[in-house]
Parts: C-alpha cells; structure tokens; sequence
C-alpha cells in the first residue's frame, strides 16, 4: 500500500535537506511552485510542508517563505551520577553550573501534575491536594539566554510556613535549607525522559516548532525514604544531549 502523496513529497523534500540540496537557512521553493514541481494539488504541498515543520526542519514564515532550520550543534550534559555543591548551593551537572536563573522564581500553591503526584506518593483522591510549586528560568546571563525550565514541587505538610515558600530560600538553596530542617542527608535519583512541550514552555525556551523536550525527573529523599521534591527540568532536545561514560563490569573484563 503506497504512502499518500502528501508523505511521498514529504519524504524527497526531507532527502534533499538531508544532502544539502537545499542546505542550512535557504528558501524552499514557493507553494506553488513545489506543487508543480512534484504534480501535485497546493494543499498537498502544503500537507507536506506542515510534516517537515513539525519535524523541526524547515520555519514556515509569511515573510521570508519556507526556510531550512539552522540545527545548532548539540551541547553534551555529561551526568556524572555525581552532586555537586558551590557557593550557591548544590548541582548535578558541571556543565549547567555557571547558569543562573534569569528571573526570579514563581512561586504557587497548586495541585502537582498526576505523574508529579505519583512520584510525591500522594495517595488515590489526593492528587489534587495543592503541593508548593517553586518555577524558574535558568540560563546565560550575559546574553540572557534561556535554557532550561526547572520547576520543583515540594509536599504541602513539609513546605507550608517555611522558608521553602519563600522567594529567597537563603544560601545553598533549598537542599540546604532541607537538611537543616532535620532531613539530612538527602538522597537522589534521576529519570532521562523526553516530550512534546507546551506553547507556554515553547515560548519560554524560545522553542522553535517541532523541537522536543529533554526533560530530567529528580526525585529527593531524607534519610528514611520520604520524598521531600520532585525536580522536573526540561531543556531543549535539539540543543542538549545526556552523555556519560561506560565502565566495564567484571564480567566484561579482558581474558
């Protein structure tokens, strides 16, 4: 069964990006000049031009017309499996280390999102209890650049009357004002994921269409395994990469 002719053209328009026939921030062809290039009707060059934007290779404008997007070279985020501590309190990456929130965090009461919830442990007919949601930006400074969104949600009972609710959560953040709450020492674990964003997240990242989400689910526990905040950070899948080396186990080593 052949494919519709809308994804036959898709499919050759793709080629033709891949092999530099029409390389990095050069115009397609008009519409209607493809639809005669190919035989077919406009809308089903217009079907096709809708499947490689959402694929994140070209930007429809009314302006310049169909543009090849620019790819950026990808920036490796090397976990280490490691946390890290300065000044500012603690990190996981050392290469997200220099970056600092854009503006300052939002802080809100609301209910967590189901798999947030899940993760918090809250039980059947609470998941729509509010949990403290603290929100941030964090990016380059200097060019004012965002790059990743990391929003934490922390159970209502340990957050509410605390200074975890407030804007400024003091040196070290909010680890370190959660071991001297009585929760040292923490521990972590993190889950590599990835999804579409939202228009609010897209516009935040400053996302172009069909670019997906890197997103890094971190869970913190005290000393006796109570979740204390879950961590969910997303960044660009286009301009990032989870990287880490690999180690032989004893059952790979050389004879």
């Amino acid at each position: 069964m052949s494919s519709p002719a809308y994804r036959q053209m898709a499919a050759e328009l793709r080629g033709a990006i891949e092999d530099g026939t029409y390389p990095a921030g050069s115009l397609l062809p008009k519409l209607v000049d493809l639809a005669q290039q190919y035989g077919v009707a406009k809308q089903t060059a217009r079907e096709a031009l809708a499947e490689l934007e959402v694929e994140g290779l070209i930007d429809v404008t009314r302006r310049r017309g169909t543009v090849v997007r620019r790819r950026p070279v990808r920036r490796r985020l090397t976990r280490s499996r490691q946390v890290y501590r300065d000044e500012r309190g603690y990190y996981f990456d050392p290469t997200a280390q220099p970056w600092t929130a854009l503006e300052p965090p939002a802080i809100a009461w609301a209910p967590a999102p189901r798999d947030i919830a899940t993760l918090l442990g809250l039980a059947e007919g609470q998941e729509g209890d509010d949990v403290l949601v603290r929100d941030r930006v964090m990016g380059e400074a200097a060019t004012n650049t965002p790059l990743q969104l990391a929003t934490s949600y922390l159970p209502a009972p340990l957050a509410r009357g605390t200074r975890l609710a407030e804007k400024d959560t003091g040196p070290g953040g909010i680890y370190h004002l959660l071991e001297h709450m009585g929760h040292a020492p923490l521990s972590w674990e993190e889950a590599v994921s990835a999804r579409m964003p939202t228009p609010t997240e897209s516009e935040r990242l400053r996302l172009p269409k069909g670019v997906a989400l890197l997103r890094i689910l971190r869970t913190t526990t005290g000393p006796d395994g109570a979740v204390l905040e879950i961590n969910d950070t997303r960044m660009s899948a286009d301009t990032f990469e989870i990287g880490y080396s690999l180690t032989r186990h004893t059952s790979a080593q050389q004879t």
